[in-house]
């Protein structure tokens, strides 16, 4: 019997690892001086022509840090509307007291002094070492010589993404395009129904963009935003209906993300909608909704996927596919226990073919946490109840396949008979995938996360020095 590939509704579109700046924004990254390394530490996106529809999701953490106190501040005041976000590496503002809120409210009025807009209208995202206060001096600085640089360019977006980066080996960029309906002539027929691509078959259509930026390879685990992420697009839409996008998309791929098991106090997703690409408003419940949304849940999933990648000291991406469960959560909680696991992690390291540790992990997996299921569908009360639980799981039905090898089938006895060394050879590769058949319904779901190695213990035990 054969592996069954995960299937992903709906269908996502395609995925370009590339920094393709939507219109509507301009973006740059430079280096302030925040980071002893000299590397860019600074960056900042700007949009063109007033504000644009924002939403996020953050981290849970109860020692949130203060950029991520101040722009759900920001959220709230601004009703969803932005005009810049700003982007400070090397050091965290987590932990830092109200001389951190400080600090990171200054930060907000440097950036609105810069390009005369409201410091009400700047979002904040800052990574790095926990407990150190930001140095104004340099931020005010860089952010004098950033202004004049900032473009409306590919290269602006990828110094952005640049700038953004801590511990990571690569620059993390996805870019997706969708065609949703052209806005119609003012008065025109139909208005009422902008964003109906059912109503507009025979009409124009534009092309809009959705590009993310993203950085994180440690201190990364699923439980909402599990790192820093911005994502752009050109389409129109409101703030409503972006914070209905994110969070399920979130929900479905970064919350599917795991490195080494912490949470960190300033994970943030951003999501911008600068309507600048010209299409009619893109209403909940239209098809045009519906092919936005894909096109962000395409690109997050891209993002997490190079995260994992890139985890600290890995090797290898270690993704995790299930199929047959009870519902979707009961799959991503599975997928996410195999994932998580240190042992299945240092197997992965290994290339040890170690099933018993597959499935250990898979029998301890638990549904996430009420917000994330809210996230994902759930009613608030459904949720409540649903969270932490332990998800259905039957030896007997269970099945398991290492890098295409069927190492367990519980319909037929259990453990099977395979080609070991075949097995440790498919699993010298740049991307292990493990799929589990549970036999118990049709809820799907997938997770990714990296090997667990001698590097990352190095990394991470010398971190601050």
């Amino acid at each position: 019997m054969t592996a069954t590939r995960v299937p992903v509704s709906p269908p996502l579109p395609d995925v370009e690892r590339s920094a393709r700046i939507p219109s509507g924004f301009l973006a740059g990254g430079r280096s302030a001086g925040l980071k002893r390394s000299g590397r860019p530490d600074l960056a900042l996106v700007v949009t063109t022509d007033g504000p644009a529809a924002a939403a996020a999701v953050f981290t849970p953490n109860r020692f949130a840090a203060a950029p991520v106190r101040l722009s759900r501040e920001v959220l709230a005041a601004s009703g969803g509307w932005v005009r810049a976000v700003v982007s400070t590496s090397g050091c965290a503002n987590a932990a830092t007291g109200p001389d951190g809120d400080a600090d990171q409210r200054r930060v907000g009025e440097l950036v609105a002094a810069t390009l005369g807009i409201s410091g009400e209208q700047v979002l904040h995202f800052s990574t790095g070492i926990i407990g150190t206060r930001l140095p104004l001096d340099r931020v005010a600085a860089g952010l004098e010589a950033i202004a004049p640089e900032i473009a409306a360019s590919d290269a602006g977006l990828e110094a952005a993404a640049s700038a953004l980066r801590t511990t990571d080996t690569t620059t993390k960029v996805a870019t997706a395009t969708v065609e949703l309906p052209a806005q119609k002539p003012s008065g025109a027929p139909g208005e009422a129904a902008l964003g109906d691509t059912a109503s507009s078959d025979a009409g124009a259509t534009v092309s809009v963009r959705v590009t993310g930026i993203a950085k994180g390879v440690g201190m990364i685990h699923p439980n909402m935003a599990t790192m820093l992420s911005l994502l752009l697009t050109d389409a129109t839409a409101d703030p409503a209906l972006l914070a209905s996008i994110l969070r399920p998309a979130a929900a479905r791929t970064w919350n599917q993300l795991s490195v080494d098991g912490d949470t960190s106090t300033n994970d943030t997703v951003f999501l911008l909608a600068s309507g600048a690409a010209g299409g009619a408003l893109v209403i909940a419940g239209t098809p045009a909704a519906s092919a936005l949304a894909a096109a962000v849940e395409a690109v997050a999933r891209d993002l997490a996927r190079q995260q994992a990648a890139d985890g600290e000291g890995a090797t290898c991406l270690l993704t995790c596919q299930v199929t047959g469960a009870a519902d979707d959560a009961d799959a991503r909680a599975v997928a996410r226990a195999v994932i998580s696991s240190s042992l299945v992690k240092a197997a992965a390291h290994g290339k040890d073919p170690n099933w018993g540790r597959i499935a250990g992990a898979a029998g301890n997996a638990r549904v996430a946490i009420a917000t994330v299921l809210e996230a994902a569908g759930f009613s608030p009360d459904d949720a409540a109840a649903r969270a932490g639980t332990q998800a259905a799981l039957d030896p007997d039905r269970l099945r398991i396949w290492i890098a295409g090898h069927l190492v367990f089938d519980g319909p037929v006895g259990g453990p099977q008979s395979f080609d070991r060394e075949a097995a440790r050879a498919a699993l010298d590769a740049p991307e292990i995938v493990i799929e589990l058949e549970l036999g118990l319904g049709n809820g799907v779901g997938e997770a990714f996360g990296c090997d667990l190695t001698e590097t990352y213990v190095r990394e991470n035990s010398e971190y601050t020095t």
